[in-house]
């Protein structure tokens, strides 16, 4: 749910709500209602976005890997980053073509790499071949170690979606056995006591 359709169920969802409860104090509810969902929304990722970030996220230790290994073979910067971004495509390819392309016209490093800033992992691999770019250290040692913390942060982060992903299959399960409680066990309890005061 994104774009006008998110914003056409929010408000169809606070306008029944508002009738729902009615009056003054339906109008109020069903604007508290257009809100917060309006909040919800706003949050809510594109799919293709989504999906850019999902395979930026699997490729960017690849392509670490690759320019390392390109760059210890003795390519220069330049002709790694255009070799291991036509090979690779997708947003991260796509990114080191422009990191090449820039390398290749003479910009300096830390412009050219800022290309891949705007990926999830990416402004650590930016900032790594910078440094190394000035500093004049080992690139392939410092991007084959920056794939691996790229691939523990992706670990990190599918562990933590995993367990989120726990919490949010419970939540509708509570809602459902909530109201099953209330009419099953509460209810006829309430009905049986009021049944004794009123016989009395």
């Amino acid at each position: 749910m994104s774009g006008w359709r998110g914003w056409v169920l929010l408000l169809a969802a606070a306008s029944v709500l508002a009738v729902l409860v009615g009056g003054p104090t339906g109008i109020g509810v069903g604007l508290v209602a257009v809100a917060g969902g309006a909040v919800a929304v706003r949050r809510i990722e594109p799919p293709g976005k989504r999906r850019e970030r999902v395979r930026a996220l699997a490729d960017l230790p690849i392509a670490a890997d690759l320019f390392a290994a390109a760059t210890r073979a003795g390519a220069p910067p330049e002709r790694a980053a255009l070799a291991v971004g036509t090979a690779l495509g997708g947003p991260v390819g796509d990114r080191l073509v422009l990191v090449g392309a820039a390398l290749r016209r003479g910009r300096p490093a830390d412009e050219a790499w800022q290309h891949v800033a705007d990926l999830p992992g990416g402004p650590r691999l930016a900032s790594v071949a910078t440094r190394s770019a000035e500093r004049g250290s080992a690139l392939s040692r410092a991007l084959e170690q920056q794939a691996v913390d790229l691939r523990s942060a992706r670990a990190a982060a599918a562990e933590a979606a995993a367990r989120r992903a726990g919490v949010l299959v419970v939540l509708p399960l509570g809602l459902c056995f909530l109201p099953a409680f209330l009419l099953a066990g509460v209810v006829p309890l309430v009905v049986a006591v009021l049944g004794d005061l009123l016989h009395n």
